[in-house]
């Protein structure tokens, strides 16, 4: 049995220093590379690349809406076209430096308010995909596991795209699929030892506990860990740990879809 484990990194910008990459990559398989549009900038993008090269981490494109100020967590109102334009912009700025570093891209997974909006609406997520299958249908599409992501994950094979089903350990779900917001109570999950016994009935069984204790089908391909949650060290490396012993093991995206 095997799943990758996946984390958003390089999120920093300028001199401002956001998450722990360098302490979480080593307990990874698969890390999505801010592309400076929610965070990061040329700088920070290289030296994540030149970290996920020395550990062996596979790299891909984390592009979100043009929001330094929000981190790309506010849905702004753009149309299918300039997401389109901004998706193959950011991914083509990352693949340069990554060609830099003799590296190749991986996936794409889409951040924040883009990811959450295209899970559900037909507009944005015909949008993405768009963009991707012009730009590089050899990558994998990251969307969300479950019924939540049912649009995008349909958009997508209607494209012709590679599709990888994700769950997040350290988010609680509604009864719908979807992810709770963050604003919610209880909708980030700080306890790494819950965190990781979530990971492994995700992998094992392919379900998740909802907040109202209802089991929601997922059937995950990559489970995503928050690099920038204060136990974010601890929860990865306690979910490598849990997911080993019980015979699960961490696999890059690209030999599982």
């Amino acid at each position: 049995m095997r799943i990758d484990i996946n984390c958003d990194m390089g999120e920093s910008f300028g001199r401002y220093d956001l998450g722990r990459d360098s302490e979480v990559i080593a307990h990874i398989t698969s890390a999505n590379l801010a592309c400076g549009f929610h965070a990061s900038d040329p700088q920070v993008m290289d030296r994540t690349l030149a970290l996920a090269k020395e550990h062996g981490v596979a790299v891909g494109a984390h592009p979100g809406y043009l929001d330094l100020r929000g981190f790309g967590r506010r849905k702004l109102d753009c149309d299918p076209e300039e997401i389109r334009t901004d998706l193959i912009y950011q991914a083509g700025a990352l693949a340069a430096l990554a060609r830099s570093r003799g590296l190749k891209l991986q996936h794409l997974k889409p951040h924040g308010a883009l990811y959450n909006t295209a899970a559900g609406d037909e507009k944005a997520a015909r949008a993405i995909c768009a963009g991707l299958a012009a730009y590089d249908p050899e990558l994998v599409l990251v969307a969300l596991a479950g019924p939540g992501g049912q649009v995008i994950r349909d958009m997508a094979r209607d494209h012709g795209l590679k599709v990888a089903c994700e769950a997040f350990a350290d988010r609680a779900y509604t009864p719908e699929g979807r992810l709770a917001p963050r604003g919610q109570p209880g909708a980030v999950i700080h306890d790494p030892e819950l965190v990781a016994e979530r990971c492994l009935r995700m992998a094992q069984e392919g379900v998740v506990q909802a907040i109202d204790g209802s089991l929601i089908p997922l059937k995950p391909h990559t489970i995503c860990v928050h690099g920038d949650t204060p136990s974010a060290v601890e929860m990865v490396k306690r979910i490598e740990q849990t997911l080993l012993q019980a015979g699960v093991e961490p696999t890059p995206l690209g030999r599982l879809v």
